[in-house]
């Protein structure tokens, strides 16, 4: 151990108390000891260090720093140098305002687009999701700060996230829900990743060996410190022994003396908390010593001038008629809509950054050579009818040259702690955009929104820019391409479908009571829509430019492909070159394609690029599920270039032998998985597939710790009962009035183990239990526990500070 000379003079007390925070943000001090405390905050895309009392839901308010555009944006741009130099500028602020573990980002596939955080996540495709990440990580590590890839693993939807099972196969497992992280890990370095809320097959993620040891330490050579997600931690001390070092926020002491328990009981080792804190010591005198000289402050003007150029690379222009797009100097233009008046450009919860100025349209287009007739908010942002508003954007429009209509989901439309539960944005931004386009038929459409939309109106527009959350400098940069300043250069990290109900985890998403399952397998995003013959809206990788790129000249060879982009228009201008493979025939059933590498290329008019791309070890691979390790299966493999999944340009091929004759499936066993036809999979499919049987997942009147509070329902006690309909009717009003209350929605969806995981030590495990059998009807015996428990704790606690301070 690196670290053995201060752990043999540890007690046992302050080994335990060590793998617990001290509070909201930080790691436990010893005075005695040397071992001093280390910060952490939220951040994937922003600084949110609190100055006061702490949250972990953005509820109240942190220090200002500069907001960029989420990673759902960012991910649009294809470029990690770029996602280096915005992870190095977050790293500069970190460092600034003395926090040392950036807690993320935020690397989640995106299975479903109603998923509420879909805004923090890169994208539906893993390779693309895992690249990114490496480069926010490289760029973040380079100031001296660790990242926090999260959520590992599985974590795809809000909805009961503390207490739903992800039940899926270790292949889909693998390949789709891990390989991001896998990137991250061994491209980037991450030195902290951060476990998720939910189970993985039956297992806490935060105590699954599997995850943590076999795959994360093993497997893939991870050397650094694994963090709860705030309130993550069911079991501590299983949590220790598979491979969790750090329990967050402050669970206080009885999680300390439960972890000491079970080592005096035989359930864990000490060699396995001791590995713990030395793994844990490693990464807090690592950091403290980095921090030592830092900088008190950082260039604002220069990292908001990030922010911009962030956005503009990451904007994506997915339609534009008769090129009414870049504007014509001196252009008369309407400015329709509330978002640009107050933009939208973060989600909510707990990455909401407190920034260091925003932007807005009304203000910046004064700079541009255009002429502004006129400007209306047009529509209630909380989805209102206002009839005199509207009347006055349609009178401003009906004298423009271009309409230019600012419109998306609003702030509260999608948040951590609750999913979407459809695609549609509000009907009044729909009923006024129908309305403009009878008055005017240029319309211009700008879109805020930080997952996919359906757009049944989109052929109302000329034009749509589709700016996801582009951050507090998201105004210049929308005008920058508006006016032909900037070429937009942003593609699709995910697909735009028509419909909802042609998503492929429809049926599936979310869990219907405890256990989500992924019946969908591989069929994530384009992979579904491609290989089953969906049509979409906007296919995965879409975006146009103001000039046009021709390629030619495609080599595959053993180490991967070249070929040459021309820039064939009169501007200067980005392309994104996408690799796809593809495998007809195979007897593993596969999607049709799956991107493998891409690469973006800056031309000039009538310049011409020969771009190479690497195959990897990620190119050619499957996981098969009877020999339990990656495999290559043996044939000739397609190799398409694209301008998106559905423009291939060049196509060539290269075989490729078996590494293995164990073949791991029989297509007669799983027809809908080799058709890519999953909407509709039987249990019996999926059970196969599984190689297990489907858990019950079942709520039942008996409710148990890991049950969340939504579940008191079933519970046995009238006043929980009653308690349970007050909370639900305050959920209510709060979701209909269109502002869901954070607060509400986390204890609605908590366990009643987080109860003493995010207490601060005021609640303990034993009276935990009491409050579940007072619940489970059992009153008065319950609140004996609960009473006798709560003077137990504080004894307890009292004794234990006392031993650890000496």
């Amino acid at each position: 151990m690196k670290y053995q000379d201060i752990i043999e003079k540890m007690t046992i007390e302050e080994k335990a108390a060590f793998l617990s925070g001290k509070g909201e943000w930080q790691t436990r001090d010893f005075e005695r000891l040397g071992i001093p405390s280390i910060f952490c905050s939220d951040g994937p895309h922003g600084i949110r260090k609190q100055a006061g009392a702490g949250d972990h839901l953005g509820l109240n308010e942190s220090v200002p720093a500069t907001c960029f555009p989420t990673a759902a944006t960012i991910a649009n741009s294809w470029n990690e140098e770029l996602g280096e130099e915005l992870g190095k500028t977050l790293g500069e602020e970190a460092m600034a305002e003395g926090v040392n573990v950036l807690l993320g980002p935020g690397l989640n596939i995106k299975r479903s687009p109603l998923c509420g955080r879909n805004f923090e996540y890169f994208s539906e495709d893993p390779y693309l999701a895992g690249k990114m990440a490496a480069s926010y990580v490289k760029g973040i590590q380079s100031q001296g700060v660790y990242a926090c890839p999260k959520h590992f693993a599985v974590n795809s939807q809000e909805l009961r996230r503390m207490a739903m099972n992800s039940v899926l196969d270790e292949r889909t497992l693998r390949e789709i829900y891990l390989t991001g992280f896998e990137i991250a890990v061994k491209e980037g370095k991450a030195k902290t990743i951060m476990s998720a809320y939910n189970e993985v097959n039956g297992t806490y993620a935060n105590e699954n060996k599997h995850l943590l040891t076999d795959i994360l330490r093993k497997d893939w050579g991870f050397d650094g410190i694994v963090i709860t997600d705030w309130g993550a931690s069911n079991d501590h001390a299983l949590g220790v022994a598979a491979g969790s070092n750090l329990e967050m926020p402050n669970p206080g002491l009885d999680s300390a003396r439960e972890l000491i328990a079970a080592v005096e009981s035989g359930k864990i080792s000490i060699e396995d908390v001791d590995a713990r804190v030395d793994e844990l010591l490693d990464a807090v005198m690592t950091l403290y010593v980095n921090s030592q000289n830092k900088a008190d402050d950082f260039d604002k003007p220069a990292h908001h001038a990030v922010a911009r150029k962030a956005a503009t690379e990451s904007t994506v222009l997915l339609k534009n008629e008769g090129s009414i797009l870049p504007l014509k100097p001196g252009a008369k233009v309407a400015v329709i809509g509330d978002f640009a008046f107050v933009p939208r450009y973060q989600g909510a919860g707990s990455s909401l950054v407190n920034p260091t100025k925003v932007e807005t349209i009304s203000e910046v287009i004064g700079s541009y050579d255009v002429q502004v007739i006129g400007s209306s908010r047009g529509y209630s942002r909380t989805g209102e009818e206002d009839a005199a508003t509207r009347k006055e954007a349609l009178d401003i429009a009906s004298r423009a040259d271009i309409v230019l209509f600012f419109f998306g989901l609003n702030e509260d439309s999608e948040s951590e702690g609750m999913d979407r539960t459809h695609m549609r944005i509000p009907q009044n931004q729909i009923n006024l955009l129908q309305e403009l386009g009878q008055v005017n038929k240029n319309l211009v459409g700008i879109i805020s929104a930080g997952s996919a939309i359906e757009m049944p109106w989109h052929h109302y527009f000329k034009a749509i820019l589709h700016c996801y959350l582009n951050g507090q400098a998201g105004a210049g940069a929308v005008m920058d391409i508006l006016t032909g300043r900037v070429n937009p250069s942003g593609k699709l990290s995910e697909t735009i479908p028509r419909r909802h109900e042609d998503t492929p985890a429809y049926r599936y998403y979310p869990s219907s009571q405890r256990t989500s399952e992924y019946r969908e397998s591989l069929y994530v995003g384009y992979r579904y829509y491609d290989t089953a013959d969906i049509p979409v809206l906007y296919p995965f990788g879409f975006g146009l430019s103001y000039t046009k790129f021709e390629y030619d000249n495609l080599t595959v060879n053993e180490d991967g492909v070249s070929f040459d982009i021309k820039n064939v228009g009169e501007v200067a201008g980005k392309e994104v070159a996408q690799l796809y493979v593809s495998l007809p025939g195979a007897k593993v059933f596969r999607p049709k394609k799956e991107l493998k590498g891409f690469a973006k290329v800056s031309l000039e008019p009538g310049e011409s690029k020969r771009v190479e791309i690497a195959f990897d070890d990620k190119t050619f691979r499957y996981w098969n599920v009877k020999t339990d390790k990656w495999e290559v299966e043996g044939g000739e493999y397609q190799i398409r270039i694209g301008a998106s999944s559905a423009d291939i340009r060049l196509e060539g091929k290269i075989l490729r032998s078996a590494t293995t004759d164990v073949l791991p499936y029989s297509e007669a066993e799983l027809p809908s998985y080799y058709s890519g036809k999953i909407q509709t999979v039987e249990d019996a499919e999926f059970e196969k597939l599984l190689g297990r049987s489907i858990p019950d997942g079942r709520w039942s009147g008996q409710l148990t710790s890991n049950d969340a509070i939504c579940q008191l329902y079933y519970a046995k006690s009238g006043l929980a009962r009653f308690v349970y309909k007050r909370l639900t009717a305050m959920k209510k009003k709060a979701d209909e009035s269109g502002k869901p209350d954070l607060n509400i929605l986390f204890i609605y969806n908590m366990p009643f183990r987080a109860m003493a995981k995010m207490t601060g030590g005021a609640v303990s495990m034993d009276m935990v239990d009491g409050i579940v059998d007072l619940v489970n009807g059992h009153f008065f015996g319950g609140l004996g526990k609960i009473i006798s428990g709560y003077f137990r704790n504080s004894k307890l606690n009292k004794q234990y500070e006392s031993r650890i301070k000496k």
